[in-house]
């Protein structure tokens, strides 16, 4: 009787493998917080043993250093909001800050941030990712965008990395401020003030 051994995983699979264990240490955490999350929930939740998480992760605050950064600075559009290569400039960033307005405000990602920053004494290394766990995927994006633009023409921006960081901050720092007490604005007040963050920044951005 032959028996089919399992060599090691496939790139794929270990990637897949390590997103697994960082959304469900990012489900514990936001659960049960820094000081009810255990080694054991975090793999039971990511459906392997403590073993394999150990082999990973020391302990549990390697898993919160590493993890906290990754969730609160990942961009993820859908389909419907990815930006298409021969969209204008206008357009995409709308459709970007439509991503990150989502993110500023919605629950979890509010939750996990109280979290972080009720950690962050003991978590020095935080300072080393600052930059990074605010709004780096959604940062990488809008420069994108903004080389494109000025390679064709529609604005001219000197310093695009900066600039970019400053239309993040005027779609996402009243609205995330707001959410954090709590207070969520309707759709079509959020839609408002992403529509005048939008025209407000290329009114400065555009050629003289």
């Amino acid at each position: 009787m032959s028996t089919t051994r399992r060599g090691r995983p496939t790139h794929a699979e270990a990637k897949k493998l390590d997103r697994a264990v960082r959304e469900a240490a990012v489900a514990i955490f936001l659960e049960f917080g820094y000081a009810g999350a255990t080694m054991e929930s975090i793999a039971k939740a990511a459906g392997i043993t403590k073993r394999s998480l150990y082999a990973r992760y020391p302990d549990k605050r390697a898993v919160f250093a590493e993890v906290i950064p990754w969730a609160l600075s990942r961009y993820e559009a859908s389909d419907s909001e990815a930006v298409a290569d021969d969209e204008d400039t206008e357009t995409a960033l709308l459709r970007i800050g439509h991503v990150a307005l989502k993110r500023a405000t919605d629950p979890g990602n509010v939750r996990l941030t109280r979290i972080a920053m009720s950690e962050s004494a003991r978590f020095p290394e935080f300072a080393v990712t600052a930059d990074s766990m605010m709004w780096s995927g959604r940062q990488r994006a809008v420069v994108e965008v903004l080389r494109r633009g000025t390679a064709a023409g529609e604005i001219d921006v000197d310093d695009i990395e900066l600039a970019a960081e400053h239309f993040l901050a005027m779609v996402e720092l009243v609205p995330g401020r707001l959410a954090d007490f709590g207070f969520h604005r309707s759709e079509q007040q959020e839609d408002r003030h992403l529509e005048h963050a939008v025209r407000l920044f290329l009114r400065g951005a555009r050629p003289r």
